[in-house]
């Protein structure tokens, strides 16, 4: 068993009760395929109660290295040679970023993902932090996040009924409704079976006895042209920036009406004629700006930002908007938007410039903006939605030289891990 340290390393007191393994490395292959495997990485991420992906990918990040993320066999490698101590002082950075609690510094964090904001929840002091989403890590975590199994769906219903059930008084001035999982993963409220029977029959009793309406009464909203309008009129300004006109879904990439990606275009090229030039315009302002008009997370505005921020000169300009970009990308839809406002720019361009998507793609890749799954399925199949469809052939076919290095490059890592 590898030695322990402090998971705070600052900390010195030995009796500290936040323990951990010391990172274990070794060093594999030789030349261009020399690789370093962290033997313990998955002791280590659960005695950080974090996913062993998220600590293989930070240091990739950090080394600028590419690893192998979440495999199968346990074994988690980082391209290159790397000792075990500065892995070890790289930990102590993720640690402080994605685990500690920014108040009482308490390891004792839940991670909870919404929105597209990452919040620790401080078990012990109670408090809940945001993590710094510029971080690119933060980016990784929000395109990761783990769907909700039907068994997780099954003990949050029985704690919820638990609760209801059996949250009453019993005597000690305490609800023994806990929606706390037991250490198997279930709920564990076999103690109070027999009083739950009772309390059900004796409420199933009541419910027999209770006298049923003859007729319930019947609600209905009227949902005429006339009656809609007339409800828009009495929202406040705030609601009312959030209408899509004409009817249009805003969740819909339907062209038509002034929408309010239309205002948040025009508001650009305001700024950008103010202060002379688009390049001039802050990250921060247009942030706040899609925030005002309540579509900062909306996947169309990824649509809107590329058509409006960049230009001929976009391979400049995509490493000057990349933070703002990776806080709003948080899907794929996010991923789809931004290709195909991309799409839609290469065609306003002209097909001379179509061969400028091998490094576009490239530096979307290289700024964790498209992940590697959706650009293969990018690359694999035009599409009409956002050009027509000879357009979209044209410009991946123009990609192609990209498509090919990221098949080899997995091919590649793939050779060095057998």
């Amino acid at each position: 068993m590898a030695a322990l340290v402090n998971v705070r390393r600052d900390v010195s007191d030995n009796f500290y009760r936040y323990k951990m393994e010391r990172i274990q490395t070794k060093i594999e292959g030789k030349g261009n395929g020399i690789k370093t495997v962290v033997v313990n990485l998955s002791s280590v991420a659960q005695s950080l109660a974090r996913p062993g992906s998220y600590l293989i990918k930070y240091f990739g990040f950090e080394l600028g290295a590419q690893t192998n993320i979440d495999p199968a066999d346990d074994r988690w490698i980082i391209n290159g040679a790397h000792e075990a101590n500065k892995l070890q002082e790289l930990l102590d950075g993720f640690i402080s970023k994605f685990v500690l609690c920014k108040k009482c510094k308490n390891p004792e964090t839940d991670v909870h993902i919404k929105d597209g904001h990452i919040t620790l929840d401080c078990k012990a002091c109670g408090q809940r932090t945001d993590v710094d989403l510029r971080l690119k890590l933060s980016g990784f975590i929000l395109k990761n996040v783990p769907k909700k199994t039907k068994k997780d769906k099954a003990e949050r219903k029985a704690a919820r009924k638990a609760k209801q059930n059996g949250g009453k008084d019993n005597g000690s001035g305490e609800e023994n409704g806990s929606d706390q999982p037991s250490p198997n993963g279930d709920i564990d409220i076999a103690s109070d079976d027999d009083a739950l029977t009772r309390k059900i029959k004796k409420e199933a009793q009541n419910l027999d006895s209770k006298p049923v309406a003859d007729k319930e009464v019947e609600w209905a909203v009227d949902m005429s042209e006339e009656a809609v309008k007339a409800r828009q009129q009495v929202l406040p300004d705030e609601f009312k920036a959030k209408l899509v006109l004409n009817g249009e879904d805003e969740d819909e990439d339907g062209e038509g009406g002034n929408t309010v990606y239309d205002q948040l275009a025009d508001w650009i090229q305001a700024e950008a004629n103010a202060k002379g030039g688009v390049d001039n315009v802050d990250d921060v302002e247009i942030y706040l700006k899609a925030k005002e008009l309540g579509i900062e997370a909306k996947h169309r505005t990824l649509i809107v930002l590329v058509m409006t921020l960049f230009n001929e000169n976009i391979f400049s300009q995509i490493p000057k908007r990349q933070g703002m970009l990776k806080t709003m990308i948080t899907s794929e839809r996010h991923e789809k938007a931004l290709l195909g406002g991309t799409e839609k720019l290469l065609a306003e361009l002209g097909k001379e410039h179509y061969d400028k998507i091998v490094k576009i793609l490239q530096l979307y890749y290289h700024f964790d903006l498209a992940s590697e799954d959706f650009l293969k399925k990018w690359g694999a199949k035009s599409s009409k939605r956002y050009v027509d469809g000879s357009t979209s052939k044209k410009i991946r076919k123009a990609a192609e030289p990209f498509m090919t290095w990221l098949e080899e490059a997995e091919s590649e890592e793939d050779s060095d891990e057998e």
